[in-house]
């Protein structure tokens, strides 16, 4: 959130030759996320796999439904025994769900059965309790049924062994319905990438603290922490940094030794206290500029053997780098569906600086005609803020980047633009 260490969300000048474009820098950071993918696999209670991602193709362990039983209230009668109506029966007997008996059905009576219970043997049809009238010794069916009718039959659902669910899915209510149906008590799922984030710089205080001349609240770290838990990822740790660079080597040392991934944000542009840059760079570190606004200074190190991606600190700046840098690879990592990108026309006119493709932050327009309640498509997209990379409140009312390509510099009302929804 540091103002010193990006000034990316103002009209700056054409970037330098060398400034790599968002692509170019994205596929680079894609492939060294790619290995993330090789996690390990531990076993989780399907009451806790919700959200989780699947190891291992899961097939159904029994038939369901497990036995024969009956789909509706009713009377369980043989089909021959009620072709023609109205017909009493003698009734020898009432099933629950959950009765373990199989005493068999004579011919021409009727037994009483729940929803759930077992078909008594002898059995094939159920007549709902719609249809007849009982005087609990005989039962007077007024409507006919046929063999089959409203009895479930195993294995209609799933067969022993069919496949259940793919390995790779990520798993929602209804895939833990299905496993607790079939009686799994757990279930092998990848381990989520592991997460750490370090903000930087002097100025930043905690929520709750009252601001000094100066300082300001760091939101960096929330944010960082909030989307990556929003994109399948494990955060480990929150922590924050002085300009000191002994307190931010410390704090990325104990990071790399249990993160998969490390993001940091700020100390990373060209003034007097780049905190991260002067630390990671004679670490090999990578620094420079990217052709994008806002969010043009970045950095790359691999540090023991851990990803550290560098944001600059102005929070626009940090949630538009992780969006379009770090979330679609997560996101494909975690078995989430890809961030959805699509053309809608423009609401009002958009300038835009040569050579650096822009993201603006967007709100959608909606169809006003459509009926209350259903979803509403988007039938434009109009700006929610200026390009400033410090406009974190207004970026609050935006649901799409508004994506304006490096080589235009205007567009005008109703031109069609790519929007990357949030």
């Amino acid at each position: 959130m540091t103002s010193r260490a990006d000034t990316s969300g103002g009209h700056r000048p054409s970037p330098p030759a060398t400034a790599r474009s968002v692509d170019a820098y994205r596929d680079i950071i894609e492939a060294l996320l790619r290995p993330l993918a090789a996690r390990a696999v531990e076993s989780v209670a399907v009451p806790s796999a919700l959200g989780r991602q699947l190891a291992d193709d899961i097939h159904a362990p029994v038939d369901l439904p497990v036995f024969r039983n009956s789909a509706m209230d009713g009377y369980a009668v043989r089909a021959e025994s009620v072709v023609v109506t109205p017909v009493t029966l003698p009734l020898v007997g009432v099933v629950a769900a959950g009765a373990a008996g199989q005493t068999p059905l004579p011919p021409g009576a009727a037994m009483k059965v729940m929803t759930g219970a077992p078909i008594p043997p002898g059995a094939d049809c159920v007549v709902p309790v719609e249809d007849v009238h009982s005087d609990n010794a005989t039962v007077t069916v007024e409507r006919g049924r046929t063999a089959g009718e409203f009895v479930r039959e195993p294995g209609t659902d799933v067969r022993t062994g069919e496949l259940l669910a793919r390995a790779g899915t990520r798993l929602a209510p209804r895939h833990i319905a299905a496993l607790a149906a079939v009686g799994l008590p757990n279930v092998p799922v990848f381990q989520p990438i592991r997460a750490a984030v370090i903000t930087t710089g002097d100025e930043l205080v905690a929520a709750g603290t009252p601001l000094r001349p100066g300082q300001i609240y760091n939101s960096n770290g929330i944010a960082l922490a909030a989307a990556l838990s929003a994109n399948g990822v494990s955060v480990v740790s929150v922590e924050h940094s002085t300009d000191d660079p002994a307190k931010f080597r410390a704090l990325l040392s104990t990071a790399t030794k249990f993160a998969d991934i490390v993001f940091t944000s700020g100390g990373v542009s060209k003034g007097d206290f780049e905190v991260v840059k002067d630390v990671l760079q004679p670490l090999g570190g990578e620094f420079g500029s990217i052709a994008v606004q806002p969010g043009g200074p970045q950095g790359l190190t691999v540090v023991n053997g851990v990803p550290v991606l560098s944001f600059p600190g102005n929070p626009v700046s940090t949630m538009v780098s992780f969006e379009v840098f770090a979330r679609p690879m997560l996101r494909h990592i975690a078995g989430l569906p890809e961030v959805e990108i699509y053309e809608v026309p423009l609401r009002n006119a958009v300038r835009s600086p040569e050579g650096r493709r822009q993201f603006l932050r967007g709100q959608l327009v909606r169809d006003d005609a459509a009926a209350p309640g259903l979803h509403r498509r988007p039938t434009a997209v109009e700006v929610a803020s200026g390009p400033g990379s410090h406009l974190i409140a207004a970026m609050a009312w935006a649901d799409v980047l508004i994506d304006v390509p490096a080589e235009v510099t205007s567009l005008p009302v109703g031109a069609p633009v790519r929007v990357w929804s949030l």
